[in-house]
């Protein structure tokens, strides 16, 4: 199957598509599961805070939504990403817009592998894998096999 960008409302997003889609395939291939259909969705902040009120019954802002569709091995789901929210948390966090553009898409999938963030240690073991993914990342990115 195969990861699809789409972008509402909002202007698309300077990312290497190509590359982020053969990371996220490693990512699958290195926990030992199949990819099945996974959407990943720019949008802008309205659109994201009514999709978190009317779906989770929260009322406030949020930079991802992550619609699990998994069965057994194979990994399925649709991924919403408030482009606004992550220019303003790499601002915060102090971090390039890329790599929390990297950070959140890696942590949507990580939701789909079956990671919560709801407690405190899974709050640690989803950041921690984070970072380890976008280490990865960079990797690849260096890597002139993947030059676009």
């Amino acid at each position: 199957m195969a990861i699809h960008y789409y972008y509402e409302n909002i202007k698309k997003p300077k990312l290497r598509y190509r590359l982020i889609s053969n990371w996220l395939k490693y990512i699958l291939t290195q926990n030992s599961l199949s990819l099945g259909s996974i959407s990943i969705v720019f949008c802008n902040d309205e659109s994201l805070l009514k999709m978190n009120q009317k779906y989770l019954k929260h009322d406030y802002y949020t930079d991802i939504i992550t619609f699990d569709y998994v069965t057994k091995n194979v990994i399925s789901g649709d991924i919403f990403i408030s482009t606004e929210r992550v220019k303003d948390n790499s601002i915060k966090f102090g971090v390039n817009l890329e790599e929390e553009f990297l950070r959140v898409i890696s942590h949507g999938i990580l939701h789909l592998l079956g990671y919560g963030d709801q407690l405190q240690n899974e709050k640690v073991a989803i950041r921690k894998l984070e970072s380890e993914y976008i280490s990865f990342y960079k990797s690849l990115e260096n890597d002139s096999s993947y030059k676009i």
